[in-house]
């Protein structure tokens, strides 16, 4: 055990110290984690045996309930809503034309059966969350318009349709009869939306609420939130992943105490969560076995990068004012990645029969993604002239703060302030809006959520901006 601790801690610090040189660079995350694993794993230096896919697709799960609920809660939904329609349907739509075709190019091309090649399709439909905004931030790509917001919900939205229709072919490959895919497909979206749509309502109220005693009990509330949504629906034959990102998009847009350093905890669990899954993916590969699927699995990114993608974009951005540059580049930001990988192994445990070797396939197609379409984001918004530098990309993401100076201001509080007696969560304040402190006669008091302003208070607000505070 001890010897095991050991091997974790040295991993995590590998991981973080070769991310901390390459990310400058805009090689994107995924990458240097899986290559990391790869090099660990038993064809690798290190020469560590794992060929566990029970085990790495259980870590798998656990880690896209994370990773998918932070995708949700950090997105700012003020901002991402004005895309909100173009990006649903590219990240429902997109995947299931994407999918779709890739899957006949498997069957008419390479000669797979029809399911099989669906089922190639289904996993690699979704694009890649993480690597996305990696190169977003580290690269500080301000993109024009609302390509930003439009991407970043897609990448983070479109998983669990993939994860969906990979569920719908392995069903039909089990021969459990096609009369049961139109109720297990409602099942899916039905549970998998109001799960999370009720869990992360309850739980927002209830955080509003109640006041813990201690700080830390606010993060531990939300994991289990999150666990708990993925988990029911699944129970009930609902999305999981569905349910989590909506749990994450409810609860990170709601007035609930303590936000801030919510973000800081998820954002760091997330991490970890990429870190062991992209590590253990590449742990699980044999680098040996990956000349045998190099040509199929070439000829599949290729198709999907230059045809499948593309015909997916234009169809359904046609009626937007999108451009055809802009549409150019969506296209092009359709990273295949870690959930692909994961609902390979998922598929592999399946029970099913399968005749390629699906998970050497996936795992080569995201490696070739990730490695010549992620580190060419840049060059490619750049040369399509869609770069501005005047819009920060990362306005998009919940804990985005401008970098402006901070300005002071009081507020005295008369019994016609609409403030007057509400408490501080159900004030309506405006978030970017901080309350410093509240004068109370002789006392000085330390504002919390559940505070409640009385007239005659003295508020001392610290903001950026109070032009929208004074008008209101």
């Amino acid at each position: 055990m001890v010897e095991l601790m050991i091997i974790c801690g040295l991993i995590l610090l590998i991981c973080i110290s070769s991310s901390k040189i390459l990310y400058r660079f805009g090689v994107p995350m995924l990458l240097i984690f899986i290559v990391l694993g790869m090099l660990f794993g038993s064809d690798g230096l290190v020469g560590i045996y794992f060929d566990n896919y029970d085990l790495t697709s259980t870590i798998c799960s656990l880690a896209l309930v994370f990773i998918m609920f932070y995708g949700g809660f950090g997105t700012n939904w003020n901002i991402a809503r004005k895309s909100a329609v173009p990006s649903i349907l590219m990240s429902s739509f997109g995947v299931i034309i994407t999918a779709g075709l890739t899957g006949l190019f498997c069957y008419f091309v390479l000669g797979t059966s029809l399911l099989e090649g669906l089922l190639i399709g289904a996993v690699v439909g979704s694009t890649d969350a993480a690597s996305v905004f990696s190169i977003l931030r580290s690269q500080k790509l301000n993109l024009k318009g609302t390509l930003a917001p439009l991407l970043e919900i897609e990448s983070g939205s479109n998983d669990p349709i993939a994860y969906m229709l990979t569920i719908i072919i392995l069903t039909l490959m089990s021969n459990a009869g096609a009369s049961l895919i139109l109720p297990m497909l409602i099942k899916q979206i039905v549970f998998g939306i109001l799960v999370g749509s009720i869990l992360a309502i309850l739980a927002v109220k209830i955080m509003r609420m109640v006041n813990f005693e201690v700080e830390g009990f606010y993060t531990i509330y939300v994991t289990a939130i999150a666990i708990l949504s993925y988990a029911i629906s699944e129970y009930f034959g609902g999305n999981g992943f569905l349910s989590v990102y909506m749990a994450g998009i409810i609860i990170g847009n709601s007035k609930i105490p303590h936000k801030k350093s919510l973000y800081h905890f998820f954002d760091g669990v997330s991490w970890i969560m990429q870190i062991a899954l992209f590590f253990i993916l590449g742990l699980l590969s044999f680098p040996s076995k990956l000349p045998e699927v190099l040509g199929i699995s070439i000829v599949i990114s290729l198709f999907m990068m230059f045809v499948a993608r593309p015909l997916a974009t234009f169809i359904i951005l046609d009626r937007f004012d999108y451009s055809n540059k802009e549409k150019v580049f969506i296209s092009w930001v359709g990273l295949r990645g870690a959930a692909s990988i994961a609902f390979a192994i998922f598929s592999v445990t399946y029970g099913v029969n399968i005749e390629n070797d699906l998970f050497h396939i996936i795992f080569f197609i995201a490696l070739f993604s990730v490695g010549i379409q992620g580190t060419l984001i840049p060059i490619v918004a750049r040369k399509l002239d869609l770069v501005d530098d005047n819009t920060p990309v990362l306005r998009t993401f919940n804990d985005y703060k401008e970098d402006k100076k901070t300005k002071i201001l009081e507020v005295n509080i008369e019994s016609d302030n609409k403030w007057a007696g509400k408490s501080i969560m159900d004030a309506d304040i405006p978030e970017e809006v901080l309350i410093v402190m509240i004068r109370r006669a002789e006392e000085v008091i330390v504002p919390k959520g559940s505070t409640v302003i009385n007239i005659d208070d003295t508020l001392v607000l610290a903001a950026n901006n109070f032009d929208n505070l004074l008008m209101s």
